[in-house]
């Protein structure tokens, strides 16, 4: 059964839409390993602070099968299907990571290249899968993270309480 990632962000009603949309992966996906929640800035255009995390699941689904579901949850908590990409959002899940798939197809790409591009996917992923190997490069999630140019980084950990 493959093992996923999802990235989970949302800085409209975040306090209401996070809680959520974890309540729903877990009734989709079962049990979730979860890590921290961090307080982003918005990336790509003015706006209110993001809060990210990553989860982490198992599910005997197709890849495809997955997207579709995020998408239905995103559609759920209020995302229009015509949202931009650098915008304000009730909730964005992407599936970031799926078993060791390597998929180009569409609006569909794993692995996401957000997970080494943007600290508010890399750390989390990194808190909660540091040993796993990224399915291009080989490295290590704890690896990559370490490498990450953290100059100008722009993001905090939460306090465990937040969620």
């Amino acid at each position: 059964m493959p093992t996923g990632f999802i990235s989970i962000g949302s800085n409209i009603d975040k306090e209401i839409h996070i809680p959520s949309s974890l309540n729903a992966l877990t009734k989709q996906f079962g049990n979730l390993i979860i890590s921290s929640l961090y307080e982003t800035e918005a990336v790509g255009f003015e706006g209110d602070d993001f809060h990210n995390l990553i989860v982490q699941f198992d599910s005997t689904l197709k890849a495809k099968a997955v997207a579709k579901t995020l998408r239905q949850i995103e559609l759920d908590h209020g995302r229009t299907r015509d949202s931009r990409k650098y915008a304000a959002r009730t909730l964005d899940l992407d599936l970031i990571l799926f078993g060791n798939l390597i998929i180009s197809d569409g609006r569909l790409q794993i692995p996401r290249d957000e997970i080494e591009r943007y600290a508010f996917v890399l750390e989390p992923l990194a808190e909660i899968a540091p040993d796993f190997l990224h399915p291009i490069s080989h490295k290590s999630y704890a690896q990559l993270w370490g490498e990450y140019d953290k100059s100008n980084l722009k993001q905090h950990k939460l306090p465990t309480d937040f969620l």
